[in-house]
């Protein structure tokens, strides 16, 4: 029942065929001729050819496809397993499609046209990776929780389509375009979003390209690059800035907000029904934490009243529950103003390893609090703080806003608005099944080798804890010092900075806090130095990561991550915490000019950073907030040719797209 990463592995495996007469089969069995086609290549054969099937191990070692090695890939297609496998055997339907996936897989031909040939380079910069969860043998009522949850992330995908300004567009793809129909459900939409393609005008799942207009936002209003500041500071600005609804047009033309239980009316009531009818199924006691909030969150469908079911939700933890659900309108990062909540459903197994990093750091939270504060300085002052320490989960799905197209959100804290938020009771998650299958370590440990110079390559970890660490005080920092919330003169982060740039202030604030935080803990002996050290490698490397994605999407819009990154770059650079060796090689012996971690230089460093970072939003600085971004962000300062490096030996490598399987 554990959820597992199954991965595609490099290994050649025989070319599939078909039994004679087409009947249902057990197994697929292999050619008489091995090696003609790996099992890497079959799997992306079906995908582009938007069929859902993903072998995801060959456990017996027979080197044919079995039904119990057939994973179906969520989302991809609405047709139960029972279309594909019947009692324990491969239907008809199955080897007539698998058919085609092995011709493809064997000959996949040249693209048909340019715009193919640009889907196909913007596929190739993704490995895919399946996320597998197996419930069949679960309590009977653990399986109508699951049928409940996945029917509600394929409403919350519908809603959150309606958000991006999407919906509907998928039908005016052929059905035979199986490149299309996989890179529209991939990135959510037809634009391509890979570092490489995502500007390419070729790169669309249709043609011609169409305007990106969002679906919260009159599409008028868009047509203007400076429409969000307008927005804010027009007539009704505090109240059409509100992250809970949508901007319209009333019968005079007038701007009005609507919230997103009317404006989404239908699916919100959909959504509703279905959490209520899981709300029903559980009946052990030991999951009446989990029952209240899904009670919880179906009125907050019906009614906005996301407050209430925040706190139901904060009263679940790592110890009330197995699982961890967040369906909500959460995260802003996916719209053009960075101001309205995108709808997002989180579904994971409790991983209880969490609970010795809570008894290690929860004595030390409020003190934590006031080193941060010491950082920022006036007029911030520490506050009592009460917020969860990360609890480890291990994601069975991701819908909606939380479903990436490429990486994956490792660490959230929220809720981002509400009394739960602003107390500092809200709930903090590290997730700990991704990047753990072999082919995202190896991809990984590549991308650190052609970088690290050999010292501190010989610290970088795939270990638990130097993974985990720098995300779990990342997510912590979150609830402390200035957070979201924090006001200077009555005035949030969004008002002062707008929108994308407090995105990137926050996650500045955050990830530069955790790098404190790091040193900190080490200097009072609860982290061992050598742990220290490890995470730092990790988190270095994690920001070279963001680097590669570039600071600006299609539309022109700052990537908080990326930008938040090139910031910690530059000053490590500049303050020698960081060093670019232009004369040494990487240490994979092949790279001229590499970057070591100065260990003696980093604390000063970081703390310099902490200072400007955390003291610009105490103060509510917008001009040094500003220069901080042009001077590392548009301009990259002196770091400009490290930031070019970075991305050149990243982007050799492509990076894992994270897909869902959930059988019940």
């Amino acid at each position: 029942m554990i959820a597992t990463l199954k991965h595609e592995r490099a290994a050649l495996l025989a070319l599939l065929s078909l039994l004679v007469g087409g009947c249902a089969t057990r197994g697929v069995p292999a050619s008489p001729a091995p090696g003609d086609v790996s099992r890497e290549a079959l799997n992306r054969a079906s995908l582009e050819l938007a069929y859902p099937f993903f072998w995801s191990e060959d456990r017996d070692g027979d080197g044919a496809l079995d039904p119990d090695e057939l994973a179906l890939v969520w989302g991809l297609d609405p047709r139960p397993r029972e279309q594909w496998v019947a009692g324990g055997r491969f239907t008809p339907a199955f080897l007539e499609a698998y058919a085609r996936v092995r011709a493809r897989a064997a000959s996949p031909g040249a693209p048909a046209d340019p715009r193919h040939a640009a889907l196909a380079r913007e596929l190739a910069q993704s490995y895919f990776t399946v996320v597998e969860s197996d419930f069949t043998s679960a309590p009977e009522e653990d399986r109508a929780l699951v049928r409940h949850v996945l029917e509600a992330a394929r409403l919350i995908e519908r809603l959150h389509a309606r958000q991006l300004g999407v919906y509907g567009m998928e039908r005016s793809i052929p059905a035979d375009d199986g490149l299309s129909r996989l890179v529209f459900f991939l990135n959510q939409g037809p634009w391509c979003s890979a570092p490489t393609t995502e500007k390419d005008p070729a790169c669309t799942a249709i043609a011609p390209i169409p305007r990106r207009v969002s679906g919260l936002y009159p599409p008028d209003l868009q047509s203007s690059a400076d429409f969000c500041e307008a927005l804010a500071k027009g007539p009704r600005g505090e109240e059409l800035t509100q992250p809970f609804s949508v901007v319209v047009r009333d019968a005079t033309g007038a701007l009005v907000p609507v919230p997103y239980h009317e404006a989404y009316r239908e699916d919100m009531e959909a959504i509703a029904r279905e959490l209520d009818l899981a709300a029903a199924a559980l009946e052990n006691p030991g999951e009446a934490a989990l029952g209240a909030y899904l009670a919880a969150a179906a009125r907050a469908f019906r009614t906005g009243d996301w407050p209430a079911a925040d706190e139901a939700w904060s009263r679940m933890d790592a110890e009330s529950s197995r699982f961890y659900l967040r369906i909500a309108p959460d995260e802003v990062y996916f719209e053009p103003c960075n101001l309205k909540a995108g709808f997002q459903l989180s579904f994971a197994r409790i991983d209880r390893a969490s609970l010795e990093w809570q008894r290690r750091l929860d004595p030390v939270k409020g003190d934590m609090e006031q080193a941060l504060a010491a950082l920022a300085g006036p007029p911030y002052a520490a506050r009592t703080v009460s917020f969860h320490l990360p609890d480890f989960i291990e994601i069975v799905l991701n819908a909606g806003d939380a479903r990436a197209p490429r990486g994956a959100t490792v660490g959230q804290s929220l809720p981002n608005w509400g009394p739960v938020a602003s107390e500092g009771r809200g709930r903090t998650v590290a997730m700990t099944n991704f990047y753990r299958d072999p082919e995202s370590l190896e991809v990984q440990r590549r991308r650190a080798e052609s970088l690290l110079c050999p010292a501190t390559m010989a610290l970088y970890s795939d270990d638990r804890d130097a993974v985990v660490l720098g995300t779990v005080l990342h997510e912590a920092a979150h609830n402390l010092g200035p957070a979201h919330d924090y006001a200077v003169d009555g005035r949030t982060d969004d008002q002062i900075f707008g929108g994308p740039l407090a995105s990137t202030l926050e996650e500045l604030k955050a990830q530069t806090s955790a790098l404190y935080l790091t040193d900190w803990l080490a200097a009072r002996g609860l982290l061992d130095r050598d742990l220290a050290e490890r995470a730092h490698v990790r988190d270095v490397v994690w920001a070279f990561g963001h680097v590669s994605r570039g600071m600006y999407d299609a539309e022109g819009k700052v990537k908080p991550y990326s930008a938040l990154s090139a910031i910690q770059v530059g000053f490590l650079l500049k303050e020698g915490g960081l060093v670019w060796r232009p004369g040494e090689n990487a240490a994979n012996g092949r790279d001229r000019g590499c970057l070591e971690v100065d260990f003696g230089a980093l604390p000063a460093a970081v703390t310099r950073l902490g200072q400007v970072a955390l003291g610009v939003k105490a103060r509510g600085d917008a001009a040094a907030a500003r220069a901080l971004e042009a001077e590392y962000v548009r301009r990259g300062g002196p770091s400009g040719e490290v930031l070019h490096v970075i991305t050149e030996r990243w982007l050799r490598y492509p990076g894992a797209t994270f897909l869902y399987s959930v059988r019940y």
